[in-house]
């Protein structure tokens, strides 16, 4: 089992920054990917930022510039860095851990999700 514990979350106003943090534990074999996703109401899930295990660091055109990923691949916890907020960036926040967990004598993959964090930028 795997699980993520998210921190981070909360109402700041327009213009201000918060910093988001995804504790990762359990029986971890090798990870993939981590990275944040989004959802707004009424809206699909979205990815955020995410860094894979080949040092490749993806961002959301909407927030290039004004978010950053911690780049320190498979260390715990995982940051998310959120400058410049803008009430289009409320929603609730989930962190997404991928990989492949020690399970028997033959690594298991796995797609884990935090409970998620709600961010509310206020205007």
């Amino acid at each position: 089992q795997v699980q993520l514990v998210e921190s981070g979350g909360g109402l700041v106003q327009v213009g201000g920054s918060l910093r988001l943090s995804c504790a990762v534990s359990g029986n971890i074999y090798s990870l993939n990917a981590m990275g944040w996703y989004r959802q707004a109401p009424g809206k699909q899930r979205e990815l955020v930022a995410r860094v894979t295990s080949r040092g490749i660091i993806d961002y959301a055109d909407s927030v290039k510039g004004r978010f950053t990923i911690s780049e320190e691949y498979a260390r715990s916890p995982v940051y998310l860095q959120m400058n410049s907020l803008k009430p289009e960036d409320t929603a609730v926040y989930y962190c997404n851990v991928v990989g492949y967990l020690v399970d028997g004598p033959v690594p298991q993959p796995f797609d884990s999700w935090g409970q998620g964090t709600q961010v509310t930028v206020s205007s």
